[in-house]
């Protein structure tokens, strides 16, 4: 299974093991990381599962679709260029290694 390392605003980091297909949000949310809140369950409608991808990484993630650039223009925490929507990126064994940083807060 690909590992994906969630990393906390005061750096503490946790890596979890997630299985293909599923999101980055998902996994956060089933394991219980803080940070991640994903209000509307991963359907792209809220934006509380924005994270930070390494700036490194970002070229290792599928093409960012219109809807999730319209809804990271309303995250609580000012959007960066390497913003992404957790819930938006599902794992493949590509991803092995993706680390994502989570904001102070998502609301």
């Amino acid at each position: 299974m690909p590992h994906i390392t969630y990393i906390q605003p005061d750096g503490a980091a946790e890596t979890l093991d997630v299985a293909d297909g599923d999101s980055v949000m998902l996994a956060a949310t089933s394991h219980g990381i803080d940070g991640i809140v994903g209000e509307c369950g991963g359907n792209a409608m809220c934006a509380t599962c924005h994270v930070f991808v390494q700036p490194d990484q970002l070229h290792r993630l599928p093409p960012m679709t219109d809807d999730e650039d319209a809804l990271l223009d309303g995250t609580a925490v000012d959007r960066r260029p390497n913003s992404r929507l957790a819930c938006q990126i599902r794992v493949t064994p590509a991803l092995d290694g993706l680390a994502v940083h989570l904001p102070e807060r998502q609301i």
